[in-house]
């Protein structure tokens, strides 16, 4: 239950209402897309994650972030800033994972609002995870746990864990894309893509 109380609260934090309205769409959209777009920061954060050389970047950009408190305004939300993480995050796959999540959605209307989502949803996952970084106990830290935890949580929380593989995977959607077979032999993202795959 855990991934899906790490997930309640990042969505709680996401203004979908002024997202909905941005964009034109009716909330009940705006909140399916939302929860498409999710998985590809997040897997894409959990690839950079996977070396100790991308968690200590991963882990240095996100001490630069000031964790909010209940829902963020649109207004709040610096979509440049978000343009930069989600190219950092994503770099020359941005097109390519923003595509395979729309053909996922199985919904044209959905799929359309994924790359117009990211980089306003992105600073909203930095400051989630700033948050959930500073909860952490040093101790998780210490077994290798921490921010990889809390990704992969979030990611089996958003794709439900076993059922991803009637919905083509999107962890091997990821991983393909973002170099997830490389990752995999370094430790930790293998594993985090097999749980999301029921494997």
């Amino acid at each position: 239950m855990a991934n899906n109380n790490a997930l309640d609260a990042l969505l709680s934090q996401v203004p979908v209402g002024e997202l909905a309205a941005k964009l034109g769409v009716d909330e009940d959209t705006a909140l399916a897309a939302v929860k498409q777009a999710l998985p590809g920061l997040l897997g894409g954060l959990a690839v950079n994650a996977a070396t100790d050389e991308g968690k200590q970047k991963l882990e240095g950009a996100l001490s630069k972030h000031t964790p909010a408190d209940g829902k963020i305004s649109l207004d709040a939300i610096d979509e440049k800033e978000g343009e930069k993480i989600v190219n950092h995050v994503l770099g020359d796959k941005q097109d390519a994972v923003a595509n395979a999540l729309g053909q996922q959605a199985g919904n044209a209307g959905v799929a359309k609002l994924i790359p117009l989502l990211l980089p306003l949803l992105a600073p909203i996952v930095m400051q989630f995870l700033a948050g959930k970084k500073q909860q952490a106990p040093a101790q998780a830290e210490e077994n290798g746990g921490g921010i990889g935890d809390v990704l992969g949580g979030l990611l089996g929380g958003l794709t439900g864990g076993g059922q991803t593989k009637n919905q083509g995977g999107i962890g091997d959607l990821l991983g393909g894309l973002l170099g997830g077979g490389q990752a995999k032999s370094q430790g930790g993202i293998g594993g985090l893509l097999g749980g999301l795959l029921g494997k």
